[in-house]
């Protein structure tokens, strides 16, 4: 598999890499035998960044990630670990922390989890609201000082608190949500800044949580999820199942599923666009091996145009998340494209109205 460096002076990475936080999501049962061979199938196929985060399972994640990384499997694997997000025994986020202090102590905590002496990339998960980001990327830097950490990353951050980070320590790469259903990156500057600044751009979502899967229905009952992705509200759902119908054809030009045609959009946006990875996450080993064939189409000009036109920029109905959580998102800070669709009225408690 051909790979690409993740930023300027960043790791050597494949165009996918695993997302491991479904293998410990608290809401839905994992097969724990299942996720570890899911991890084994990436590996053996060269997908080597898997990116996971301290608070997936309150550790879980990690703990599986050390029991899946057999003899000499730690010198294949990247671990990209986030840090950050607090949570209640409930399981309930409780808040965002970045001081220097927290920064060093969640990370012995993983390291001891993981297994490891070193992580290979290190990330706040989210702009801590309390601590300049200088403060906590200089913490951050400090352990790569010490050999602790390979490389910085971020998640979720505009083009401002970009550069104020990178001016601290280089970032190798910025972790963003980036599909077809979720375009913003490419007009709020995210995208344009990572590209000036020798950033790489690891870009989670690729399949909108599985609206782009194209085997996606609407629930008889209603979707659980609804209350906190707008995108499933059922005032939004039959317009986004249409969008995601309109892939159909072309998919069906290519010999691939709608999953796969829209994981190979994301990565072929590396060709103008700089390093763009696209993070799969699954818990099954065959789903790696779809995303492997994704990595193989190559879309041409046209190809890329038409899929454009078919799912136009803002035509996707809902934002990303409820409105209070993309008030946490950095990232969301920046001007919105004009003409884009906004989400159910929702209050705190996540309820939509």
């Amino acid at each position: 598999m051909q790979t690409r460096l993740l930023g300027t002076g960043g790791p050597q990475v494949a165009p996918l890499a695993l997302g491991c936080a479904g293998m410990s999501d608290h809401t839905a049962p994992t097969d724990e035998a299942d996720a570890i061979a899911t991890i084994h199938t990436a590996l053996a196929a060269g997908v080597t960044l898997l990116d996971t985060a301290d608070f997936y399972g309150m550790g879980h994640n990690e703990d599986l990630i050390r029991r899946a990384l057999r003899a000499g499997d730690r010198e294949k694997a990247l671990l990209s670990v986030k840090f950050g997000a607090l949570r209640d025994p409930g399981g309930a986020f409780v808040g965002i922390e970045g001081r220097p202090a927290h920064v060093k102590n969640a990370l012995a905590h993983s390291l001891r989890r993981l297994g490891t002496d070193h992580v290979d990339v290190y990330r706040p998960a989210r702009l801590a609201p309390d601590t300049p980001i200088e403060d906590t990327i200089g913490a951050v830097s400090e352990l790569v000082q010490a050999g602790y950490v390979r490389h910085i990353g971020l998640s979720e951050v505009g083009p401002e608190t970009i550069r104020r980070a990178h001016a601290v320590h280089p970032v190798c790469d910025v972790q963003i949500e980036y599909s077809l259903f979720s375009r913003d990156p490419e007009t709020n500057g995210i995208l344009d800044t990572c590209r000036e600044l020798g950033i790489g751009v690891t870009a989670y979502g690729v399949l909108a949580h599985g609206l782009l899967t194209g085997t996606y229905r609407q629930p008889v009952g209603g979707e659980p999820r609804a209350h906190w992705l707008p995108r499933f509200h059922p005032d939004n759902l039959a317009t986004n199942l249409a969008l995601a119908d309109r892939l159909r054809p072309l998919a069906d030009a290519h010999g691939v599923s709608v999953a796969q045609l829209a994981t190979a959009w994301v990565i072929a946006q590396g060709r103008e666009r700089g390093t763009v990875v696209a993070v799969v996450g699954t818990r099954r080993p065959h789903r790696v091996r779809e995303a492997l064939a994704a990595a193989d189409i190559t879309l041409t000009a046209q190809e890329l145009s038409a899929i454009e036109e078919a799912v136009p920029a803002g035509a996707v109905a809902g934002t990303r998340y409820a409105r209070p959580l993309m008030a946490l998102l950095d990232s969301e800070r920046g001007p919105k494209p004009a003409g884009a669709h906004t989400e159910p009225t929702v209050d705190r408690t996540g309820s939509a109205s």
